[in-house]
């Protein structure tokens, strides 16, 4: 496998850390560049970097700030990304039912979840350009318009959102022959999934990675679960 220039954000915990992880023990050549919001903060992502000398790079970054996206940028020592994850997302408040609903942490909620990754995108299109990269962005079966659920509107709302925002991404890539497709990664033992969800961060990286190799230009536009399977839009 040639080596590949993979650009990860939200990369300092949960399933971004375990992306991370994954890509540098199981290739020998991967060159990360993994965003955080605070990169002193990030032990454990500065504990891989001592034993991947040279392979990853921790950048701060603010997905929401569109100057902070932009220095990112210009701080990445390549000329073409190959694969972008644009995997940071928040929860968001309790306070998001209807009746009680905290509208200013919703506008936050859709910063990050909905817009962030269509601005990392297209900072970074003429990299992915270059590469014939791939886009995958992390999603969630809370968006699925297909799913009935109730509660966290804020959340769901902003998954179904990005969720259109990047099959529109795809259609706009597609000449440039970039495929974009967006993920569930099942439920997950994280701060956000809780401890009492299906599966292990290991377990949902190792899947991703999987179907992030199987993305071509045949299935740009895609929404699928971690394990390979097709989701319902």
């Amino acid at each position: 496998m040639n080596k590949r220039h993979i650009v990860i954000t939200g990369a300092n915990r949960g399933i971004g850390l375990e992306l991370v992880r994954n890509y540098l023990q199981n290739t020998a050549e991967d060159i990360i560049y993994a965003g955080v919001r605070s990169p002193e903060k990030a032990s454990e992502l500065n504990k891989l970097q001592g034993e991947f000398e040279g392979r990853l790079h921790i950048l701060r970054l603010d997905v929401t700030n569109p100057a902070s996206v932009l220095v990112f940028r210009d701080q990445l020592t390549t000329d073409r990304v190959d694969i972008l994850i644009n995997n940071a997302g928040v929860m968001g408040s309790k306070h998001q039912e209807f009746m009680d609903m905290d509208y200013d942490d919703w506008a936050h909620v859709f910063a990050v979840n909905s817009m962030a990754p269509m601005k990392m995108t297209e900072a970074l299109s003429d990299k992915l350009i270059n590469a014939c990269g791939k886009v995958a962005t992390i999603s969630s079966q809370m968006g699925a318009m297909g799913r009935d659920g109730v509660g966290r509107i804020a959340y769901r709302s902003s998954k179904s959102a990005v969720n259109k925002v990047m099959q529109c991404v795809a259609e706009e890539l597609r000449a440039e022959q970039v495929a974009v497709m967006v993920l569930h990664p099942g439920w997950v033992q994280t701060d956000m999934g809780g401890a009492s969800a299906d599966i292990t961060p290991t377990e949902s990286a190792s899947g991703i990675i999987k179907v992030i190799d199987g993305l071509d230009m045949q299935t740009t536009g895609c929404f699928m679960n971690w394990n390979g399977t097709k989701h319902v839009w």
